[in-house]
């Protein structure tokens, strides 16, 4: 069933904020970046009460079986077209997993991004694959917001 410890920390970081006096708590969407894009996409698969997730060059896992009823939230995937981190069959499989589950689902790719697109400090780490794309980081985040104002 995905990936437990990762799903049950994800939940008790819900719950804490959920708890905070100043939280509607019929108004949460979670966002994540990279291995945090894995995240809020299990955690939307693990039947979190989100409204939806936001995952920005993130780790494509795809639900399991036992997870296909679970899933409430709305999903946004935003991707770099030439991510070669995220193989393509991790992106089929995902596509496959949350189609069969019937969720409400987008993703969107940028072309020429890789991973860590929308990280200024990405090309200072020398790894290959890794970069900053100025154009995709600054599209993401409006894809993001036009997301929210739908979901909201």
């Amino acid at each position: 069933m995905g990936k437990p410890i990762m799903r049950q920390r994800a939940r008790a970081g819900l719950e804490i904020l959920r708890k905070n006096e100043r939280v509607d708590a019929s108004k949460i969407a979670a966002i994540g970046y990279c291995f945090g894009g894995t995240t809020v996409l299990e955690l939307a698969y693990s039947g979190a009460d989100l409204v939806g997730v936001v995952s920005f060059h993130g780790g494509l896992t795809a639900p399991k079986p036992g997870d296909m009823s679970r899933i409430k939230a709305k999903i946004l995937v935003l991707h770099g077209a030439k991510d070669g981190f995220i193989p393509a069959e991790q992106i089929a499989a995902f596509q496959e997993g949350v189609g069969k589950a019937g969720a409400d689902w987008q993703m969107i790719y940028y072309g020429g991004a890789v991973h860590s697109f929308t990280n200024p400090a990405a090309d200072k780490k020398n790894i290959n694959g890794l970069a900053y794309n100025p154009s995709a980081d600054e599209r993401s985040w409006k894809h993001m917001q036009l997301f929210f104002d739908e979901i909201f």
